[in-house]
């Protein structure tokens, strides 16, 4: 057993931005105040609710994960963040209609307390968005500046310990990397230049990691996902993680497709489509965003199938997405899944998924355990990427070396494993040998 990792106790309050006070923030901050006052579960949240098995089978140890490691209490979370609507968090979780009234009315004064600064917005990113609440600037470096100062104040007058950003604002046109991205010098002559290649997104991660703060990206933008804001984030001891939360229907893609594999049953075709009528897909319905969650939703097959190890089974499979605009539905997201399999001497088989979900509940668990697991990773002193935490994303980042793990349970083992090498725990593998011979 190896010695365990320094890790500094989360004393004091946490800050959390929130780049985006829309639906899914405003469920996250709801859902964490009804949490508080023992009014509801915080279902889905692995820092909350899961158990983490430590040592042999035999042994019978199985503590919650968040007394095992030194979490910040949901007590010590401190709200803030920026928007382009004025609404305060109330009436933003009123608009976004996630959550029933009876709730919201229970949280009403802490939410109604929490109002948007304004944001840094660029219609050219996010075409079928605007609104009023935005910063106006010279040009991008001065815009970033003004984050900064918000960051600083907000610590000031909450008097907090710590702070993580995270990106819950909406999917941004689709980008490839720049000259302006390649080195932190040449992105901070970009900003200063008003490069288009910089969007929103990336003031936003630039502001935090010049201020030392971790910082998540809940979208498929590109954001963090370039040389500089990773040199930079290595360069300031800054944790990053990304991109776009693993929510609906990739969640089940997930969880079926390293079923189909480790049976080696043949995928011919994959067709997704997918109704929602909230912000996001008001955003979706401009092809250039579309192409930016398409792109991170597609990977994910190639990458869990691996159809240049298994040719015969995967390689020529038709993969389909589709994202349509439904305002009806609102948040209450449905998605279909058709697919075509090949088993035992090439006879065709299909499987059907018609997964109802509600996209900012499923999201919300996501934002509090990346929140608290990117604290404790500043708390031990880790920078740059957290490949670890890619349970939670649809298109994790990793290593330029490196291909992405898809497969949601070997990420599950990543991650739990992480959490056991920082305690000086026994790496679990699963072999079990010990038990037979």
């Amino acid at each position: 057993m190896k010695q365990p990792a320094e890790i500094a106790q989360p004393t004091g309050k946490l800050g959390i931005l929130l780049v985006g006070l829309g639906a899914v923030s405003t469920t996250f901050i709801a859902g964490v105040m009804a949490v508080r006052k023992g009014i509801a579960s915080p279902i889905g949240s692995l820092t909350q609710m899961g158990t983490i098995r430590l040592g042999k089978r035999t042994e019978g140890r199985s503590p919650l994960v968040k007394d095992l490691v030194p979490l910040a209490s949901l007590d010590d979370l401190v709200f803030g963040g920026w928007d382009i609507f004025e609404d305060d968090s109330y009436s933003a979780a009123r608009t976004a209609g996630v959550l029933d009234e009876g709730l919201l009315e229970q949280v009403r004064p802490e939410l109604e307390a929490i109002t948007p600064w304004p944001a840094v917005f660029d219609r050219r990113y996010v075409k079928r968005l605007d609104g009023p609440n935005v910063k106006r600037g010279a040009n991008k470096m001065e815009l970033a500046e003004q984050v900064r100062e918000d960051i600083r104040r907000f610590k000031a007058e909450k008097g907090l310990d710590r702070l993580v950003m995270i990106w819950c604002g909406s999917t941004e046109i689709f980008m490839t990397p720049s000259p302006a991205h390649q080195s932190i010098e040449a992105f901070e002559a970009g900003l200063c230049a008003n490069d288009v290649t910089i969007p929103s997104s990336m003031v936003y991660a630039y502001a935090a990691l010049k201020e030392g703060i971790p910082f998540a990206n809940g979208a498929p933008n590109l954001t963090v996902d370039v040389p500089a804001l990773m040199a930079l984030a290595q360069q300031n001891g800054c944790p990053i993680a990304g991109k776009d939360f693993k929510t609906g229907q990739t969640l089940i893609k997930t969880v079926v497709a390293p079923g189909m594999k480790a049976r080696l049953i043949g995928v011919r075709g994959w067709y997704s489509t997918n109704i929602l009528g909230n912000r996001d897909g008001e955003v979706l319905d401009d092809p250039e965003s579309f192409k930016t969650k398409e792109e991170s939703k597609k990977s994910v097959l190639d990458y869990i199938l691996q159809p240049d190890l298994y040719p015969q089974l995967y390689k020529d499979l038709c993969h389909v997405v589709r994202i349509n605009y439904y305002p009806p539905r609102g948040d209450n997201k449905e998605g279909w899944d058709n697919i075509d399999l090949v088993g035992w001497l090439g006879y065709p088989m299909q499987l059907k998924i018609n997964f109802l979900c509600r996209d900012s509940i499923l999201a919300a668990p996501i934002v509090l355990d990346l929140v608290l697991f990117l604290d404790l990773a500043a708390r031990v002193g880790w920078s740059g990427i957290q490949e670890w935490l890619s349970f939670y994303f649809k298109s994790p980042m990793h290593a330029p070396e490196l291909y992405p793990e898809h497969d949601l349970f070997i990420q599950l083992m990543k991650l739990k494993n992480t959490l056991r090498y920082l305690k000086g725990e026994e790496l679990i593998t699963h072999l079990g040998r010990e038990y037979y011979d």
